[in-house]
């Protein structure tokens, strides 16, 4: 049956490869990685407490492009060690336009490596020499933080170059690229980038301002972002986002005196403290366990008439269920539905989880199945993820197999490495290795085209290794190497003790190369 979108599978099913998985499988591991968080709950981490300004362009592509194309991309650029040999080997065999380029088919692309900057750049310049297309500043600016997030930092200043002679660079870009200089540590190009947006034919503005400040914040650079403030606020007025900003940054680095002091200061310049501002204190104390302030915060809300909103109740509820506290985390989520105000998918999200915790499955479906149904709320990626994950929690295989597959099939949101990981985890416990967990990997790498991480390499390289399945988990680890996803050394240690039990030598030997290199650096 159908419910609102999501498709609910009444019977139970377990999928399992073929006996010749396993012998075809380590041919599909040549992927590249995408960010992955292991918290069963993303439901707080997916909230903005600060937005982030840009514009909005359309895809101006003709048509959606195959799915076919993309595989044939795909397969070819996996044959390339290089970002030139990536650009040769598809002009040779795609020079012909056998494949229509548009927009989506590239966008579709750099998704699939954007952790592999050699592919991403190759199959961009490849397109870049199709005749009849260009691509459209959008594509240009997954490029710019495709490289930046590989500090690929000289590679990202030729394509900013390059798309400065186009007239192509947006605030946006700026924004990506301000963030990739501060991410590298290298937070004085990041002002740097500031001051020359004039050259880039950009306004130096409150909205640009606050773009710096806060990319310089979340880098816990929050003294310079606070000098670079006092200069700038002689020429550009801030707004209450700049003092959410200094709010945010210094709680991130555990200096929430200078929070609450911001807020007074907010005050002194004729601005009113909302929501946001009490809601990121709250989180700090929150994140922190210490309640009883969070407590006094919200009763200080009531009389400034500054009421909580979604995300307040989100963030306390999802910090009480860490706590084990999970009576207290639904009473929340009560209190929430009481007081009017207008509730969210990451709310649910949050409320599944704790329900999953306090050991309510059954409460936590009907919520899933029907309650955000009747309230019109549509699950994401993240509801199914912790429902999956509830179920792997208490055993459920069917159950979470289930709603993968759901997820899958589903019209409104797909699946990404978070959905994968808690079946992952599952099947090591139950020793599914060679038919569940082979079938698993096969379908997020070739079905879904999915992204392996560190997270995720860690957990099978370990318990492969656990399971005396060395030699899988080493051509595991030359992948990972191979695409400069740098292993952790204890995942080296185990991997390098166990291959010397199986006389593996020439690995062993590669291991301990790997491992100087990393004492070295």
């Amino acid at each position: 049956m159908v419910l609102c979108g999501r498709i609910i599978v009444k019977a139970n099913r377990i999928f399992r490869l073929s006996s010749e998985a396993y012998s075809i499988f380590p041919n599909v591991y040549k992927s590249y990685f995408s960010r992955f968080s292991s918290s069963t709950c993303s439901a707080v981490k997916s909230y903005s407490f600060l937005g982030n300004a840009h514009s909005h362009q359309p895809d101006n592509s003709i048509d959606l492009g195959c799915k076919h194309d993309a595989d044939a991309v795909i397969d070819k650029v996996l044959q390339a060690n290089c970002d030139t040999e990536v650009f040769q080997l598809l002009l040779q065999e795609f020079g012909f336009e056998k494949i229509r380029i548009t927009h989506s088919l590239v966008d579709r692309l750099l998704i699939r490596f954007q952790d592999d900057w050699k592919s991403a750049l190759g199959v961009f310049r490849w397109v870049q020499s199709c005749s009849g297309y260009n691509p459209s500043p959008e594509l240009y600016d997954k490029l710019v933080d495709i490289l930046g997030k590989m500090k690929e930092m000289e590679k990202m200043k030729a394509l900013l170059q390059e798309m400065q002679e186009g007239h192509l660079i947006s605030l946006k870009t700026v924004a990506k690229v301000m963030r990739r200089f501060a991410g590298a540590g290298e937070w004085k190009d990041a002002v740097k980038t500031f001051d020359e947006l004039e050259d880039y034919g950009l306004e130096k503005n409150t909205e640009s301002m606050n773009l710096l400040l806060d990319t310089l914040c979340k880098e816990h650079k929050v003294e310079q972002a606070r000098d670079v403030f006092l200069e700038l606020k002689q020429h550009i007025r801030p707004n209450a986002n700049t003092f959410n900003i200094f709010i945010h940054g210094w709680c991130k680095i555990k200096r929430v005196e200078e929070a609450q002091w911001t807020i007074e200061e907010m005050k002194g310049h004729g601005l009113r403290p909302c929501v946001i501002s009490y809601s990121t204190i709250i989180q700090f104390y929150c994140f922190r366990g210490n309640f009883q302030k969070v407590y006094e915060l919200l009763d200080e809300m009531e009389v400034q008439k500054c009421p909580p909103n979604v995300v307040t109740f989100t963030t306390i509820m999802h910090s009480l269920t860490k706590n084990e506290e999970f009576n207290e985390a639904l009473r929340v989520a009560e209190k929430a539905k009481l007081s009017g105000c207008e509730l969210d998918t990451q709310f649910y999200n949050a409320l599944i989880h704790s329900l999953g915790r306090a050991q309510r499955v059954e409460d936590a479906i009907y919520v899933f199945t029907e309650e955000m149904c009747w309230k019109s709320i549509n699950p994401n990626t993240s509801t199914y993820n912790t429902m999956i994950a509830m179920f792997c929690h208490h055993g459920q295989e069917n159950r979470a197999v289930e709603y993968l597959r759901n997820l899958e099939n589903s019209s409104c949101c797909k699946p990404d490495v978070q959905s994968y990981y808690p079946l992952l985890k599952l099947y090591f416990r139950n020793g599914k290795i060679d038919t569940c967990l082979a079938w698993l990997l096969d379908d997020m790498v070739r079905k879904q085209h999915l992204c392996l991480d560190l997270a995720t390499f860690t957990l099978l390289i370990h318990g492969l290794c656990r399971a005396n399945r060395c030699e899988w988990a080493y051509r595991l680890f030359e992948d990972m190497v191979g695409q400069n996803v740098k292993p952790r050394y204890v995942t080296c240690s185990m991997l390098l003790r166990e291959i010397r039990l199986k006389n593996m030598f020439d690995a062993a030997d590669m291991v301990e190369s790997y491992m100087r290199k990393m004492k070295s650096s």
